[in-house]
C-alpha cells in the first residue's frame, strides 16, 4: 500500500517491527510502532518471547493515542498471524506488508533501531528485564520529546506530531478572510 504514496500527515501510516536485544540474562525482543510522518514512537513492548502477543500489546498501547489509516510491517509470522490481522481489521486499519525487494517500506523503524542500538544500548548494562524496560521507557520518552531530527528540520517527533494535529483542528478559513478596511 505504500508504493508511491505521499505521507503528508500523522497517523496516515505507521510501521511496526521487532528487534532483539542481547543481555547478560538472554535475548529479549523489542517491538515498536512508529508514526512515519513525525517519527514518533506510538507504542512498544519488551518481551522474552518472539510472538504475536507482544506485537498486540504494542498495538494496544499505540491505539490509546491514535489510530493509523495504514500499518506496515514485514512478512514475519507475527504480522501474518490470524490474531494480528483480526486486530487490525477490528480497528479498521489497512494492512500493508513489505513486498519482495521493498526494503524501504519499513525504513523509518529500521532507522529507530539504529539510533537505539548506537546511542542508547551500548552504554548501559542491565541486571533485570524490569531495569531494561525502565531504561527503554526513558529513552523512548527522550527520543519523542527531546531528540531533534535533521529530517524533521531539527524538531522533535512529538512537536511535529502535535503541531500538525493542532493545525488540522484549526479553521483555516479564519486566516483567509479579508479584513475590511476603514474608510
Amino acid at each position: 500500500l505504500l508504493r508511491d504514496l505521499p505521507i503528508v500527515r500523522p497517523n496516515q501510516v505507521w510501521q511496526i517491527d521487532i528487534t532483539y536485544i542481547k543481555t547478560s540474562f538472554g535475548v529479549l525482543y523489542l517491538t515498536c510502532i512508529i508514526d512515519v510522518f513525525s517519527r514518533r514512537i506510538m507504542g512498544w513492548e519488551l518481551s522474552i518471547f518472539l510472538d504475536t502477543g507482544s506485537c498486540l500489546r504494542a498495538l494496544s498501547m499505540a491505539l490509546k493515542i491514535a489510530k493509523p489509516d495504514i500499518l506496515n510491517s514485514d512478512q514475519g509470522s507475527q504480522f501474518t498471524s490470524d490474531a494480528w490481522i483480526k486486530a487490525l481489521f477490528a480497528n479498521q486499519i489497512r494492512v500493508s506488508m513489505d513486498g519482495k525487494g521493498r526494503w524501504a517500506d519499513n525504513v523509518f523503524i529500521e532507522r529507530f533501531w539504529r539510533t537505539l542500538k548506537q546511542e542508547a544500548l551500548p552504554f548501559r548494562s542491565y541486571s533485570t528485564i524490569n531495569e531494561l524496560r525502565f531504561y527503554l521507557q526513558g529513552f523512548i520518552e527522550f527520543y519523542n520529546t527531546k531528540r531533534c531530527h535533521q529530517s524533521l528540520s531539527y524538531k522533535t517527533p512529538n512537536s511535529v506530531y502535535d503541531l500538525v494535529d493542532i493545525a488540522a483542528q484549526v479553521d483555516l478559513s479564519i486566516i483567509n478572510r479579508e479584513v475590511p478596511m476603514n474608510s
